[in-house]
């Protein structure tokens, strides 16, 4: 069975990828380069592994709001986890 493991820094679509393709004589190996994109992808941990998938234009507004919720939801648990730490160091002195 796979859990997700909420890891605030990898919910979020990273937008703007700019990456080289593997051709010798493209523009992406110019000085300056020209690199390929922006390419979004969506990058998540499941079951200890890091899961990356590409997301066209259109999925990336369509999905935004799912990044946006699962976002928030992170920054709740890491608000909740702090304030029972701070609870039982008050309790246990």
């Amino acid at each position: 069975m796979n859990t997700l493991e909420f890891d605030q820094r990898r919910l979020a679509l990273q937008a703007g990828d700019f990456m080289r393709c593997g051709k010798a004589n493209c523009r992406c190996k110019a000085d300056p380069p020209s690199l390929h994109g922006p390419y979004l992808h969506w990058t998540r941990t499941v079951a200890g592994k890091t899961v990356t998938r590409s997301l066209t234009a259109e999925q990336a507004r369509c999905y935004q709001p799912w990044f946006d919720h699962a976002q928030r939801l992170c920054e709740l648990l890491t608000e909740l986890q702090a304030s029972s730490l701070r609870a039982f160091l008050d309790a246990e002195g």
